[in-house]
């Protein structure tokens, strides 16, 4: 990973909106000290991007076709651990916050925060900072003084991401190719979701995937 230059900060751009890419790549440069050095629309591309150009920071959305941003930071970090990783994205659930945190992002900021608030985040983040908007900070903090939590709190992020796309309509064989695993492997974390969920039908896995913000029904 580059040292953050004295020049200015380079950023990995990710998301499957071009609209968005091009609106925030001109708020980004308009900075002087923020450089988008390449974009990508989907987890593979992410990390093929980021091979190619080492930025000193990947921002991405979570939620895109295919393999998740979830994903798109298991991978990013399992080749570079000192990758540094802001999710930006509409979903504010505490379950998808923190399991972006456990996948190896290092800040969160929702597309509903001021476009200062993420060129703040993208700042902390090159500096080695965890930074995140105002909206998630509270959200964390309500989830924690929760005596319940949620159910999917025992769920590893790979199990929220094999959960998220089964419920999004995606064959088992489907998410084994988004994710690179064996079918079977996917049948085994399908079964172990089931056992920590409590749930006894697929039908409850969607909706419990609905409920706690991972998709719509």
């Amino acid at each position: 990973m580059s040292e953050v230059a004295a020049t200015g900060i380079s950023v990995l751009l990710v998301d499957d909106h071009p609209i968005v890419r091009q609106g925030y790549r001109r708020v980004l440069e308009s900075q002087g000290d923020l450089h988008v050095v390449a974009e990508a629309d989907n987890a593979a591309d992410a990390y093929g991007a980021f091979k190619a150009h080492d930025p000193d920071v990947v921002v991405l959305d979570i939620s895109m076709p295919g393999a998740s941003g979830l994903e798109a930071i298991r991978n990013i970090r399992a080749r570079s651990p000192r990758a540094r990783i802001l999710v930006f994205t509409m979903h504010n659930e505490a379950v998808l916050v923190k399991a972006a945190f456990s996948a190896g992002a290092s800040g969160f900021v929702t597309k509903s925060s001021e476009p200062s608030a993420v060129v703040n985040a993208i700042r902390s983040v090159a500096r080695g900072e965890r930074a995140m908007s105002d909206d998630i900070a509270h959200i964390l903090a309500d989830d924690s003084l929760s005596p319940t939590g949620s159910v999917l709190d025992q769920l590893g992020e790979r199990e929220i991401e094999i959960l998220r796309q089964f419920a999004g309509g995606a064959t088992t064989e489907q998410i084994a190719t988004h994710l690179n695993l064996s079918v079977k492997t996917v049948q085994n974390y399908h079964y172990l979701i089931k056992t920590k969920t409590g749930a006894r039908t697929d039908a409850q896995l969607v909706r419990l995937a609905a409920s706690c913000g991972l998709t719509k029904i």
